[in-house]
């Protein structure tokens, strides 16, 4: 019954989706008022039914209710309560269903604290957010039902893919969807900004912070994805640049383009086009991503892989969606025009150059993802486009957004004097490529990765030091003044220069890891010790034991280098309900390095084949990408984001009352 009910929750929300895409708009176009604010209730109601639906389905799963055919499809009785629960979202309509949630959360967040917003705008971006609602809650309900019955319910299910029962697995999707569905709002802001023909300093404040909290979740949830991908999957790496991961970058670059392109509109009412055009692209690669991983275009270990029926409806939707906001642009553009000017060197060239290898660097990775599904399809050939091409292709936008980035940062508004901007950075550049020299005449190999990748972190996180210091007048003013300027400075200035030291830290654990890695191979029997990079590693026993919901197979290594040992316990398991295997890596993680342990299969003489590798500053990668994530928060958390804006003066007209 509660499944049943769970089914027409959603079909409540598909037709009250569809009242929330008419009725407001055609307020908004009328100027009635009472149609207007029917956005409101309408985005409220639309997030408690589709809640209540996700709840039904979770009901489902933590009971194990094997007559609703996903749950028995995709959950087990024996499995931990943690992975019940994650089974919810760890298959195509659940986390189909996990989508619509979130889509329909962010309106009724809007609908709940827009308050600030002009009536009409509100209006037009609730009524957007319901056409992209509708879309997919009606691909959910015709075409990937989560509330199917059984005839026949099984006695037990077929239990949850096993390289996704995983802590890591479970907590990715929901911040991963919360930042892939979270820009459907600046896309919505940017459809009504395109209606209406009007985009202003104003419009960039209410648009800033919905695609701040969907840049900060996004940035997490690929943070979470990639450090499951390390641990879990037992190859050592942290990035594949595999289709999936891509469609999830290509979204977090646009986000990135969109939030310094949407500065310049607010402080100087000038690259309005650019921002919106922006806005359309940030959720049209969200879109793309969402048909690469179900439209069973690939195969991947996060992809669904389904019925080309499921491919041609999100392939419609991504027509509408993405033709449709361009085609707009195109007629509406020209009226988004601003008047505003600036020197070549300037705090606005800086954002636009930002822009410009943000976006390039979001074209390259979206050229090397699509072009060999383009090729299948076209040809029938297999094309690879692997690491080689990415890492050339895309890299070197990289290191010149961390060259520009400090620069930029300091520069002034309109106008800029160079002698006086670098004024405060020479001295960093000048350490910062002392120290990549030092890095250099230590290195071994001729490897220039390590010594380009620590100058480029230091003056990164050098740069956004040197930019405080400077906005608190260090060194010139007493110490009480600069301290009292740091306090005042706002939480978006902090957010920046937090924002940009994790990018730097980033940039330096992948130099680090990319270039210092050390990998061992080799078959070792009980009893053995060997050496990698220093580390003496003994193979201890080798034991067979039971788990929850399945059997492991446990190697026991010592380890000691320097005196200083200890043990790690690499598994192999094969999960009961699916029999599938799984590799567990062995990991003793420092701040300086890991030891990465993966125990492989038995050999014929009694040996085991054993993959060591010695992986210096990897958890840097990770530090960098939450320091990131908490300088956005501090930037979200500025007053003038938690404080309404001031809306626009409404005209002097009282509104027509809808007949």
């Amino acid at each position: 019954m509660i499944a049943e009910l769970g089914h027409f929750a959603l079909i409540l929300a598909f037709f009250i989706a569809i009242v929330q895409v008419f009725v407001p708009m055609i307020g908004a176009q009328k100027g009635w008022a009472d149609w207007m604010r029917l956005a409101v209730p309408t985005a409220q109601i639309q997030f408690i039914l589709v809640a209540f639906s996700f709840g039904a389905l979770t009901y489902a799963f933590v009971t194990s209710d094997f007559s609703v055919r996903l749950v028995a499809a995709n959950s087990h009785s024996a499995k931990p309560m943690l992975y019940k629960v994650s089974g919810v979202w760890g298959n195509h309509e659940g986390s189909m269903l996990l989508w619509n949630l979130i889509l329909v959360l962010f309106g009724a967040l809007v609908a709940s604290f827009g308050g600030n917003l002009p009536p009409a705008l509100k209006a037009r971006v609730l009524s957007v957010q319901a056409m992209i609602g509708v879309a997919f809650l009606a691909f959910l309900l015709f075409t990937s039902n989560p509330f199917a019955r059984l005839d026949q319910p099984p006695f037990d299910g077929n239990g949850l893919n096993p390289m996704l029962q995983d802590p890591g697995l479970a907590f990715h999707p929901p911040f991963l969807y919360l930042g892939y569905v979270g820009l459907s709002m600046a896309f919505s802001f940017a459809i009504a900004a395109l209606i209406e023909g009007r985009v202003d300093a104003a419009w960039a404040r209410w648009v800033r912070p919905w695609t701040l909290a969907a840049w900060i979740f996004l940035t997490l949830g690929i943070a979470l994805g990639s450090w499951w991908a390390y641990y879990e999957l037992g190859w050592g790496g942290w990035w594949f640049w595999d289709p999936v991961e891509n469609a999830s970058f290509m979204p977090w670059l646009a986000a990135t383009a969109l939030l310094h392109s949407a500065i310049v509109v607010e402080k100087r009412d000038t690259l309005k086009a650019w921002t919106v055009l922006l806005a359309i692209l940030a959720f049209s690669f969200s879109l793309i991503g969402t048909f690469i991983v179900r439209s069973g275009v690939i195969t991947s270990v996060h992809a669904f892989a389904n019925d080309p029926t499921r491919g041609v409806f999100i392939l419609v939707i991504l027509a509408f969606a993405i033709g449709g906001g361009l085609t707009l642009f195109t007629f509406r553009a020209s009226q988004l025009k601003s008047n505003a000017v600036f020197a070549t060197l300037s705090r606005e060239s800086g954002l636009v150059l930002n822009n410009l290898l943000l976006s390039v660097a979001a074209a390259v990775v979206f050229i090397g993802t699509i072009w060999p599904l383009v090729i299948d399809l076209v040809k029938g050939d297999k094309v690879s486009v692997g690491a080689p091409f990415f890492d050339l292709a895309f890299t070197p936008f990289m290191v010149a957004l961390a060259m520009a980035l400090p620069i930029g940062g300091v520069l002034s508004w309109k106008r800029a004097n160079f002698s006086r901007t670098m004024r405060p950075l020479w001295g960093m550049m000048a350490l910062s490529v002392a120290l990549g020299a030092f890095v250099w005449s230590m290195n071994t190999g001729g490897r220039m990765l390590a010594p380009i990748g620590v100058t480029l972190a230091t003056w990164v996180i050098l740069g956004s030091l040197a930019d405080l210091a400077t906005r608190s007048k260090m060194f010139k003013a007493s110490p009480s003044e600069t301290l009292r300027r740091l306090k005042n400075l706002p939480r978006s200035d902090w957010g920046k220069a937090v924002a940009h030291m994790g990018f730097g830290l980033t940039i330096f654990g992948i130099s680090a890891v990319t270039a210092w890695e050390v990998e061992d191979i080799r078959s070792a029997r009980i009893g053995d010790t060997f050496t990698v990079s220093g580390y003496e590693i003994s193979m201890v026993a080798v034991t067979q034991s039971e788990g929850p919901n399945y059997t492991v197979i446990t190697g026991e290594f010592r380890v000691t280098k320097n005196g200083n040992s200890f043990a790690m316990f690499p598994e192999k398991r094969v999960y009961t309900a699916e029999g599938v295997p799984t590799t567990e890596a062995a990991i003793d993680m420092g701040l300086t390095r890991d030891v990465y342990l993966v125990l492989g299969d038995p050999q014929d003489d009694g040996r085991w084949a054993v993959r060591t590798y010695i992986k210096p500053f990897a958890n840097w990668i990770w530090l960098g990408t939450l320091v990131m994530a908490f300088g956005g928060a501090l930037s979200l958390s500025d007053r003038r984001y938690r404080v309404a804006a001031p809306s626009r003066k409404p005209a002097r007209t009282i509104p027509t009352p809808a007949e």
